[in-house]
């Protein structure tokens, strides 16, 4: 090797590691715990729905974000499912940017959900991917704001139990934990602030009856697949969408089996199957407040 290539490799090799020092800094400076940097696949667990990229699986179509990955649905106008992974690499000092958008990846001739189809529906325009788990940047948040990501949902619900399970998700993250989540819908017909619906914007856009999470929690760590036991920390949670569906959220603790009756899907699938059967059956029981 030259000396001109030697002195470029070198000059390369000191900007990578200054622009690493220099993003680790910068994580430092918004509070980001830098020990545990790495972002997982968030399909790491498994594809629940075996979703498709192409245009005949318009009713269970796969979308890979950055940010998470999602199930669409063509015919309800809405994510089957999404999926993500959350650590404190997630979370940072962005604030909501509230900007709800159309999602254009999705393919072209699709109907596209904007925010005004939600506009005195009775229903909030709710994240399955919440707004407060991608902080990190502006761009991130936004991106929680497509509306791929974005369902039907009793205003109530949304903001009160819904909500307070997503800042219990938050909490177990701050306490040194590292989650695998799925959040979706099943069935159609809520009850929203106005009264019952099975569809909003001139029936173009499926209302849910239910939402349904799973989220499996692990100490922050590497090898994350190696760490899931039978004795992991699995939560399932099922709720009727409706106004009538508010306090405590641990109320509506499940199991993962339940939620496959539900809906079908498989979850942990890539999961040993001797660990995944143990931890699909149990109800978490752990105390939450």
């Amino acid at each position: 090797m030259g000396r001109l290539k030697r002195l470029l490799c070198i000059g390369f090799t000191i900007s990578v590691l200054c622009n690493a020092c220099q993003k680790e800094n910068d994580a430092l400076a918004i509070g980001i715990d830098t020990t545990n940097t790495v972002r997982e696949p968030h399909l790491l667990l498994g594809n629940p729905s075996d979703a498709g990229t192409t245009i005949s699986d318009s009713l269970n179509y796969l979308l890979e974000k950055i940010e998470f990955s999602l199930s669409y649905n063509k015919s309800r106008a809405t994510a089957n499912w999404v999926s993500w992974h959350l650590t404190t690499t997630w979370l940072g000092a962005a604030t909501r940017q509230d900007n709800f958008k159309p999602d254009n990846a999705l393919p072209e001739g699709w109907y596209k959900v904007s925010t005004s189809n939600y506009t005195n529906s009775g229903f909030d325009r709710g994240h399955l991917c919440p707004s407060a788990d991608r902080t990190t940047s502006a761009q991130e948040n936004s991106n929680t704001f497509l509306m791929t990501n974005i369902v039907p949902q009793a205003p109530k619900n949304n903001q009160q139990t819904w909500a307070r399970l997503e800042d219990y998700c938050r909490d177990l993250v701050a306490a040194g934990n590292e989650l695998y989540i799925v959040a979706g819908v099943a069935g159609t017909g809520g009850d929203g602030s106005k009264g019952a619906a099975t569809t909003i914007n001139g029936s173009l856009i499926t209302v849910p009856a239910t939402l349904w999470k799973v989220i499996v929690v692990l100490p922050q760590g590497t090898n994350d697949m190696q760490r899931i036991d039978a004795n992991t920390r699995v939560i399932a949670v099922t709720m009727p969408n409706s106004q009538n569906s508010v306090g405590n959220w641990g109320m509506y603790r499940s199991s993962v089996n339940s939620i496959e009756q539900l809906t079908g899907y498989d979850f942990m699938r890539t999961v040993a199957p001797a660990i995944q059967e143990a931890l699909e059956e149990k109800v978490d029981m752990l105390p939450i407040e």
